[in-house]
């Protein structure tokens, strides 16, 4: 990673100002106060937005409402711009809107989202997402004052926060999730348990239960026999019952016999009657006959008179059109006559030769045609009056007409029923045959029904035999039923026993498999917990002590380089530094201001120099920010920072400083300079 331009607008003791960063080792100049640390925090604002303990009051300038900050850098040869503003409202400073730039290809997310695109582009592993900028802080910046502190903490908490930067602290997170894991499975293990614990008793209860089975199989085929014999009886007695019924049955065939019969003879005296009724019909139509007198003239007659009246009907008719004819042609007649002088009453000329019309002439005309209404009008009264007479004689012609008919009908029925005097005399004959046969039929069912009285008193006898059989059939019947619903109970309970069989062996079998699965998470927990665990720690404990060993080693060159021979300086196994004076370690409080600040020096940047080892694909490998890194250093040991950057060798390096004095170990410089509360760069 390279840093080309920081823009800045309204941040803290700056208004507006754009710096550009060279290649090389740079220094920012300048007093004590004049904004130079401004700069690296809003390097850090633009790649990563404000910190949890951070506020955003720290960065906008005072007495405005919008900040902003845009950060140009490039990535292997990858261009990119990220630009942040701060807001400020009633309640509040918050950080607003977002956006990154990737090769001209622009991004406007939300502040993690864009954190995360630039975590990516710096290649930092991806647990350090969520947490604190600590991989960028001891690797690129790190402000002196908190190295110093880090080295002032007590051990664990250092031991910690550098397990938490090295990306060891996976391996504590591995022994407490281990811990976690091994605590669920002897939790799994105590709750198999406690479904195990009644194995031996669902054991003993299978065989309880089959044991059972057994005997009510046993059960079953005795049960199976009883029923059998009471199917047998029941048959037999079945047998019996219809060899009866079959007798009840003929005695029952006799009695619908005679019943037939009885109603077949009461037919025939119904018959009997009927003919009877029939002949005395007959008898009174012969004397009804016999009285009728029958006229032959007047019957040929009526003809004739029927014939005329149609005729004088027809000519009524014709005449009748004719009057119609008549009045209707009068009738119009006259109403042309009426609307020709009320023509001509509206008329002033002639339509045809186009001279006036004398009132005289109208006059004329109005006479002419009033004496032709008045023909008109008596000539239809006349024919009016003759049509009413024509209608009258019409109707009188109809009804002679239909008198005649109905004459001739009334002696047509009497020359019929004068005909039918023999006929009926031989129909009387021919009954009183067909009477005297059905009497004969009568006397032989009579003697039929004697001689089934006899045969059905002789089967009635059967009708108690049939009650007695019926009865034992009853019992017989109760016994089956009785002996079936025992055979379907004992069923039933073998059915259920294999059902509670078959269910407790997949409860054993279950509880089994559980077993077999408890025993083998015993395994995997006495595994985890006394060999895996052992072999974390012993990991952990091996790769802290490399670690150790390499930083120690760091540690001591970068120290002998700052400080005079007579010291020396190692790290302990908390990774504190012990310093040493001929064998003898001197107390941290004892040194000089210039002593503390080339120790924390010296781990920083040996810190930085394991940080890259361990974590070489790391984007920001090349890039090395160091804040006041010399405070209280003598003139002897700030003749030494030449060595130490020359030695650092790595391709951008930003310094703040106010001593003059490193001026001429550097390739660039940027002075600060602050004016009446506004900073600027010369």
């Amino acid at each position: 990673m390279r840093i080309k331009k920081l823009s800045i607008e309204n941040i803290r003791s700056y208004e507006n100002q754009e710096i550009e960063f060279p290649t090389g080792s740079t220094l920012l100049s300048g007093d004590i106060g004049s904004g130079k640390t401004t700069i690296l925090l809003a390097i850090e604002f633009a790649l990563f937005g404000l910190q949890p303990s951070q506020k955003a009051s720290s960065l906008l300038r005072t007495n405005t409402d919008t900040g902003k900050v845009i950060l140009e850098f490039e990535i292997e040869d990858r261009n990119i711009t990220i630009e942040r503003s701060l807001k400020k409202t009633n309640k509040s400073i918050t950080q607003d809107s977002a956006s990154i730039t990737i090769d001209d290809e622009k991004f406007e997310e939300s502040v993690t989202e864009i954190k995360n695109r630039v975590l990516k582009l710096l290649n930092y592993p991806a647990e350090f997402a969520k947490k604190t900028n600590l991989l960028y802080k001891f690797t690129v910046y790190t402000p002196q004052e908190e190295m110093k502190q880090i080295i002032l903490e007590p051990g664990d908490i250092r031991l910690n926060t550098l397990r938490h930067v090295f990306g060891i602290d996976k391996y504590k997170k591995i022994e407490e999730n281990t811990s976690v894991l091994t605590s669920k499975l002897r939790e799994k293990i105590r709750l198999n348990e406690g479904i195990l614990y009644d194995l031996e008793e669902n054991k003993q209860r299978l065989k309880e239960k089959q044991n059972k089975l057994i005997e009510q199989k046993q059960k079953q085929e005795e049960l199976l026999e009883e029923y059998n014999k009471s199917i047998k009886l029941r048959e037999e007695k079945e047998k019996d019952l219809l060899e009866i019924q079959e007798k009840i049955n003929k005695k029952s065939t006799y009695e619908n016999e005679k019943s037939k019969s009885n109603v077949l003879m009461s037919e025939k005296k119904q018959q009997i009657t009927t003919l009877q009724n029939n002949i005395n019909t007959l008898n009174l139509q012969i004397q009804e006959a016999k009285k009728i007198t029958f006229n032959e003239d007047e019957f040929n007659s009526l003809d004739d008179r029927i014939d005329f009246q149609q005729n004088r009907e027809e000519e009524l008719q014709k005449e009748y059109i004719q009057i119609i004819g008549k009045i209707n042609s009068k009738d119009s007649k006259k109403r042309e006559t009426e609307q020709l002088k009320l023509k001509i009453s509206g008329m002033d000329k002639c339509p045809t030769c186009l001279q006036k019309v004398s009132e005289e002439y109208k006059s004329n005309i109005f006479k002419t045609t009033d004496e032709e209404v008045g023909f008109l009008a008596k000539d239809l009264e006349k024919l009016i009056v003759r049509k009413n007479q024509l209608i009258g004689e019409i109707e009188n012609t109809k009804k002679i007409k239909e008198s005649y008919r109905k004459r001739k009908s009334e002696l047509e029925l009497l020359k019929i029923k004068s005909e039918n005097l023999k006929e009926k005399e031989q129909r009387i004959l021919d009954i009183e045959k067909q009477k005297s046969t059905i009497q004969s039929d009568l006397e032989l069912l009579n003697k039929h029904i004697e001689t089934i009285d006899k045969s059905i008193l002789e089967f009635s006898k059967y009708d108690a035999i049939y009650e007695k059989k019926n009865k034992e059939l009853q019992l017989a019947k109760q016994t089956e039923n009785q002996s079936a619903i025992r055979k379907a109970e004992i069923n039933k309970e073998i059915q259920f026993l294999d059902i509670q069989i078959k269910e407790e062996k997949e409860r054993i079998d279950k509880k089994l498999e559980i077993k077999k699965k408890t025993e083998r998470i015993r395994e995997l927990e006495y595994w985890i917990s006394e060999k895996f665990i052992e072999l974390v720690l012993s990991t952990e404990k091996q790769v802290m002590l490399t670690l150790k060993d390499e930083f120690s080693r760091l540690f001591s060159k970068w120290f002998a380089i700052l400080v005079s021979d007579t010291l020396n300086a190692r790290l302990d196994d908390d990774f504190a530094p012990v310093i040493e004076q001929q064998d003898y370690e001197l107390d941290y409080a004892f040194l000089s201001g210039g002593e503390r600040t080339a120790i924390a020096l010296a781990y920083r940047l040996s810190l930085n120099q394991v940080i890259n080892s361990m974590l070489s694909n790391i984007k920001t490998s090349n890039l090395v920010i160091l804040d006041e890194p010399t405070d209280g250093f003598s003139a002897q040991q700030l003749d030494k920072m030449r060595d130490v950057l020359g030695q650092l060798q790595t391709e951008q390096l930003i310094l703040v400083s106010h001593e003059q004095k490193i001026e001429g170990f550097v390739d660039n410089i940027i002075r600060i300079r602050k004016d009446n509360g506004v900073t600027g760069v010369e």
